[in-house]
């Protein structure tokens, strides 16, 4: 059975770091992309990384590009997004997903597996 457990989220001030971790079991990733998708109340969950698994290639959202970082460690089979920099506009539930279409896949419905979320809220 397939597991996505993502953990790290918490409150944090604007300007502020997280960095989340998705565990990711019951079957083999290389051949996948792992992706990392929030969603705010009243919004449509949104793309915000994502990372294949066997080549490290990676997409970024313009809205996170030069403060969030995907990466991922193969020993542990965890992917993680390192969040700089915060700002209240990222306060969401943060989704870890997985998917075997293209590293440019950016639409949620695309994605096979996901995680429950976690929940990240940035104070001003």
């Amino acid at each position: 059975q397939v597991q996505l457990v993502e953990s790290g989220g918490g409150l944090v001030q604007a300007g502020g770091s997280l960095r989340l971790s998705c565990a990711a079991s019951g079957r083999t990733f290389s051949n996948y992309v792992m992706g990392w998708f929030r969603q705010a109340p009243a919004k449509e969950r949104e793309f915000v990384a994502n990372i294949r698994w066997s080549f490290g290639y990676t997409n970024y959202a313009d809205s996170v590009k030069g403060r969030f970082t995907i990466s991922r460690d193969n020993a542990k089979n965890t992917v993680y997004l390192q969040m700089n920099n915060l700002k209240p506009d990222d306060t969401a539930v943060y989704f870890c997903a997985a998917t075997d279409a293209s590293v440019h896949e950016r639409a949620s419905g695309r994605y096979n597996y996901w995680g429950q979320g976690t929940q990240v809220t940035v104070s001003s």
